[in-house]
């Protein structure tokens, strides 16, 4: 195999931000679309249940879930990382990626699931994903197949009658709030992607730029980050920095207030939760995709949504790297952080259970 294989789709949330990835290093690359012959001869062998994207290396290995794909690469192909070097700027991003994997899925599903613009456009792709050789009509009646269990999350995830127009509120801001970023920086941090960038690719691409209804809606309240969507995914720059002196741009606070506001109680929410379920099932140590239930608010709307362990082995990632920090450090820190104290109450808060991944799959550490 002369390059590496990325499986995945168009269409998918997290082959969005695999791909973006791995164009900007230049990454050898060859797309294959998971179809279900390839689920069935490739993906199901090497990961054991059905999931994308998946990498299957030069040398044949199998590396599953884009953080893991990224820090992978990252250690064959160094520069330019997409890591700051400096310790504000990477634990920023780190934030930013959590919040685009974890958070922005809320938006993304409900637009894709909920606008028939949307959703008629997305049954005819799936059909086209996993049949390509079908014909129209068999593609539509596939697509409807495979889209229930897509479609079907969106109780897990909060989404309801009852917190739609909340949900689409913090998101209408939050495009507000990062066009007003963009008009001034291309990238979170500068002129180079981060991390954080390739976090927030992942909903903003496929699902809220790619489908036709949400694509209108972005393209007329946030023409600049429709423009950053372009820019992430057929990077014409292959090299950029991130701003001098570690410095941060004040023009990211919005994004992590609402970060705060409506993401940080989930994520500590959840980190409580594992702890209690580590307790109450000894002996036990691999993890169901989901361990109950628990409220989360979206513009003073509070609703109920599944409590997911996938979210906490995220959150780790800030939290640790705050909490290696030495105290001068920290200090910087946390004088920038001065106005969201709940960020920082949140970073320094223990977590009494960690959550590894094994197998590819999610288990309490032992």
């Amino acid at each position: 195999m002369s390059a590496h294989q990325l499986i995945g789709s168009p269409i998918s949330y997290y082959t969005g931000k695999a791909r973006a990835y791995m164009r900007f290093k230049q990454i050898p690359l060859e797309e294959v679309l998971s179809t279900g012959e390839v689920f069935k001869d490739v993906i199901l062998p090497r990961v054991g249940f059905p999931i994308i994207p998946v990498v299957v290396t030069e040398d044949g290995r199998t590396v599953q879930d884009t953080t893991d794909i990224i820090d992978y690469f990252e250690s064959l192909y160094p520069a330019p990382a997409v890591y700051p070097a400096t310790p504000l700027q990477k634990l920023v991003a780190l934030l930013m990626e959590v919040y685009g994997d974890e958070w922005l899925v809320i938006p993304a599903m409900h637009y894709r699931w909920n606008l028939s613009g949307n959703r008629d456009y997305i049954i005819r792709q799936f059909g086209a994903t996993a049949a390509p050789e079908a014909t129209p009509e068999q593609q539509k009646e596939i697509g409807l197949d495979r889209s229930r269990r897509f479609s079907g999350m969106l109780p897990a995830l909060g989404i309801t009658e009852n917190n739609i127009e909340a949900i689409e509120r913090s998101y209408l801001q939050f495009l507000a709030d990062f066009e007003a970023h963009l008009a001034h920086h291309p990238f979170l941090l500068g002129t180079r992607p981060s991390i954080g960038d390739y976090g927030l690719i992942g909903p903003l691409y496929a699902h809220l730029y790619l489908d036709p209804a949400s694509g209108r809606i972005m393209e007329a309240h946030a023409p600049r980050v429709a423009e950053w969507v372009r820019r992430m995914h057929d990077p014409q720059e292959h090299e950029g920095a991130f701003l001098a002196d570690d410095e941060v741009p004040e023009t990211l606070l919005p994004l992590l207030r609402r970060m705060a506001d409506e993401h940080l109680p989930v994520l500590l929410s959840t980190v409580g939760a594992v702890a209690r379920w580590a307790d109450e099932h000894p002996g036990e140590r691999k993890l169901k995709r989901t361990i109950g239930q628990h409220a989360f608010t979206v513009e003073g709307v509070t609703e109920e949504r599944g409590i997911f362990p996938a979210n906490q082995w995220m959150w780790q990632r800030p939290v640790d790297f705050y909490q290696s920090l030495d105290a001068a450090t920290r200090d910087r820190a946390k004088a920038f952080f001065a106005s969201l104290p709940e960020a920082l109450e949140a970073l320094e808060t223990p977590v009494p259970q960690r959550v590894v991944r094994e197998n590819f799959r999610y288990m309490l550490a032992p």
